[in-house]
């Protein structure tokens, strides 16, 4: 196959090499990541599994790049895990090695595995000591799933998944070498990593990482050169907050629509921020759907119209179906079913859990998801929400959260909504809506919360009940964990 990043193939040497990564200050350009991460890959070379210290720093990428240029699969480590789950982590991926920066200071758990520190100025090693490029089907990373149903899983991602991911979305977006691409995501989770690393290192263009996020981050890197800008809705919320202020000046406004493509992905973002979006820049944000055992499966083309509440069509190579409870495959795509899908990017299963694995797939191959759905006639794909928790059952129908959610936030006193189901003895289940007010003082009341929702979507799907909060509960892309709220 042909090398999974080949802009690092022939750059060792080169002083003109174009910049690769830059995080703040610390630039790499292609000959610097070359020498640096050919010459980690020829100290691991031997090893089973490499775990990687991920923070958003260079030495992270220079780690996962030796790593697949070494052929030896790296387990990213999100640096924020508690003890426990760490721990399980290690004893389950059995990593011979771990990889950190210089200055990274590691928990107890990894104390057992040999240590070594990520140089980003190392030199390049003799040319015979140059590695064969790996099997597409070998492993490249083993990522562990958040584990909201028990222990995570890691699931084990093949070469030619992240290939066919990444040139999917060449195909859908115009993504090319000349793209600069601008980002805020941690570094252990697959959209931050495979797309907004290995993304524009397979072009051979270049990532301006923010290390944390910032509005005034995200303008000054659009308006210095950037092209591209991958975020997650709660940042799109902050920024479309933003462009509302009187502080602005007119340089976010400005930021956003000079760019050429506003990505969000890892949850929905929500039609409000959408449209405040698009009034203020002229510019949509394209939405995409994909998962760590699947990676990419759906994206609004570059090309096409951007649509609030949807994630696009199938990219190619992925095939997509809906199917009922009893798994028969739904020929009326405007009900409501779970999403399965099968193609090239799909993993190759759990480590260690054959029988997690043979549960997650179907006969014929297909992944189950547990992602509800409708598909517009022309096969743009509207996401419903997780079967466990945003599928809910009352009074004979089958709704779905988000759309509950969206007709909240147009209401001028939310702030923030989420939206559950809890059993009821009449309904089966009753609709719980959780609501930040916009002022604390004077929330919206109950009643006038279920008259908007029925008045913009349907008498039975008004909240049954309404809870105030301070805050939704956040993990770190942004993504509601709504088991948090006694689902």
């Amino acid at each position: 196959m042909t090398s999974l990043l080949p802009a690092l193939r022939g750059a060792s040497g080169r002083t003109d090499s174009p910049e690769a990564v830059r995080f703040g200050e610390h630039v790499l350009t292609y000959a610097r990541l070359a020498d640096a991460s050919a010459s980690l890959a020829v100290r691991i070379a031997a090893a089973g599994r490499v775990a990687v210290w991920a923070t958003s720093a260079p030495e992270t990428v220079v780690a996962v790049v030796a790593a697949l240029r070494a052929g030896v699969p790296a387990v990213p480590l999100n640096p924020r895990t508690g003890a426990r789950e760490l721990a399980h982590i290690v004893t389950d991926s059995a990593p011979s090695v771990v990889l950190a920066g210089a200055d990274d200071v590691l928990p107890s758990a990894l104390g057992g595995l040999e240590r070594l520190d990520v140089e980003t100025a190392a030199a390049a090693p003799s040319p015979e000591a140059a590695l064969p490029e790996p099997s597409e089907d070998s492993p490249a990373l083993v990522v562990y799933t958040s584990g909201t149903t028990g222990p995570p899983k890691g699931a084990v991602l093949p070469r030619r998944a992240i290939a066919a991911s990444l040139d999917a979305l060449e195909d859908a977006w115009g993504w090319t070498g000349e793209d600069v691409l601008v980002h805020a995501l941690p570094l252990f989770h697959v959209h931050g990593l495979v797309l907004g690393v290995l993304g524009p290192l397979r072009r051979g263009g270049s990532l301006r990482h923010l290390g944390r996020f910032s509005v005034e981050g995200v303008a000054r890197e659009l308006l210095s050169g950037g092209t591209m800008l991958f975020g997650v809705p709660t940042m799109y919320h902050r920024l479309a907050g933003a462009l509302d202020g009187p502080a602005d000046a007119g340089n976010l406004t400005k930021a956003l629509a000079g760019a050429r493509l506003l990505v969000s992905g890892s949850a929905a973002l929500p039609v409000h921020d959408h449209e405040r979006i698009t009034a203020a820049t002229g510019r949509g944000v394209v939405e995409r759907y994909g998962m760590t055992e699947t990676l990419m499966n759906t994206g609004v083309r570059a090309d096409g119209a951007p649509r609030a509440g949807t994630v696009g069509p199938p990219l190619p190579g992925v095939e997509l179906r809906l199917v009922e409870e009893d798994g028969s495959v739904l020929q009326d795509t405007a009900s409501i079913g779970e999403i399965q899908v099968r193609g090239p990017n799909l993993f190759t299963g759990y480590l260690n859990r054959p029988d997690a694995t043979a549960a997650a797939f179907t006969e014929d191959g297909f992944f189950r998801t547990g992602d509800m759905a409708t598909v517009d006639p022309d096969g743009y794909v509207r996401i419903v929400g997780r079967k466990a928790t945003d599928l809910i059952k009352s009074g004979g129908y089958k709704i779905g959260a988000g759309e509950i959610e969206n007709a909240l936030l147009d209401h001028p006193g939310v702030r923030e909504a989420a939206v559950t189901g809890e059993p009821d003895a009449d309904l089966g289940e009753r609709i719980v809506a959780w609501v930040v007010p916009d002022d604390p003082a004077s929330p919206p009341g109950e009643r006038e919360l279920a008259d908007h929702v029925a008045g913009l979507l349907a008498p039975h799907k008004r909240p049954r009940v309404v809870r105030y909060l301070d805050a939704l509960p956040r993990n770190e892309l942004g993504k509601i964990m709504k088991r948090s709220l006694g689902v």
